[in-house]
């Protein structure tokens, strides 16, 4: 069955030309994972497209999403892309930047990091950052709306909430959360504020990644004590709205990239349909089509 990866990075060597400003990389992580390592891992793990997001470490700039674009020219067929911006500043000059980014026809969209501080690309998580719900990001919606890109958000449970309230005011815009939410330790899949998904699932503009489950798990492959929040979702959302990413190679420090993808084969209330829609058809009609 075809096979589409939703979320992965790629990034280029240190350079003159295309500096790191921002080194943030995978734990333990030196150098690049250019366009090419990433398509011998996909060749390996019979992985047909697939989406790379532009890490942080390039900043929010011009030049931000060089890579990343280049990486899409060079694999035309195999990778799509998701990029970075200032989202504020000069109305005008935001949503130029908006365009500049989804002026490439294999360029999704933006990203929003919803659960760090705007101006810090750390590790460390501020759950309640409510920048994301700013009037001043109004340039940024119209744009979207106006260029049909999707908005690309990673909160925390505790901005779920948010979430919900963006998706409400923006219904024109399609809206994507990235790693479920990222739930840990300090979440459930049956209790608040991981469950306000349900209340953001009443919006029929909103889609969520299955993705980064290695880095959220306790457990070895296949990730079962992540099951409840699998199941959850599929029943909020249905699963025509749930697409299946690796976040790779964040993921290197704690599973291949092939497990990454592979444990949606041993979930038993996953359907062979089910498969089908997280594995390419959800892709296929959220931001393919």
């Amino acid at each position: 069955m075809r096979l589409v990866d939703t979320h992965t990075h790629t990034w280029g060597s240190d350079t003159a030309e295309l500096p790191w400003p921002e080194p943030v990389l995978p734990p333990g992580w030196e150098g690049p994972y250019t366009a090419h390592d990433l398509i011998e891992d996909m060749d390996a793990a019979s992985v047909e497209e697939a989406v790379t997001v532009t890490t942080p470490m390039y900043g929010r700039g011009v030049r931000a999403n060089e890579y990343t674009m280049r990486s899409v020219e060079a694999y035309p067929d195999r990778l799509w892309g998701v990029g970075l911006m200032d989202f504020y500043g000069d109305p005008d000059e935001v949503r130029a930047a908006l365009r500049r980014v989804v002026g490439h026809e294999r360029m999704l969209g933006v990203r929003l990091h919803a659960c760090l501080e705007y101006e810090e690309h750390s590790t460390d998580l501020d759950r309640t950052a409510d920048w994301i719900l700013d009037d001043e990001l109004e340039p940024v919606w119209t744009e979207a709306s106006r260029q049909e890109a999707t908005v690309f958000i990673f909160p925390k449970a505790e901005q779920l909430s948010m979430v919900a309230t963006l998706a409400e005011r923006h219904p024109d815009v399609q809206l994507i959360v990235d790693h479920m939410a990222f739930p840990d330790e300090t979440t459930s899949p049956d209790a608040a504020p991981w469950t306000d998904f349900e209340t953001v699932a009443e919006s029929d503009n909103v889609a969520v990644k299955m993705s980064s489950l290695p880095r959220s798990s306790e457990e070895d492959w296949p990730y079962e004590d992540l099951w409840g929040y699998v199941r959850n979702l599929a029943d909020w959302f249905g699963t025509d709205r749930l697409l299946l990413g690796s976040d790779y190679p964040w993921m290197d420090d704690w599973a291949t990239y092939e497990q990454c993808l592979s444990w949606i084969e041993e979930v038993p209330f996953l359907s062979a349909r089910d498969y089908s829609y997280l594995s390419h058809r959800t892709f296929d009609a959220i931001l393919r089509d």
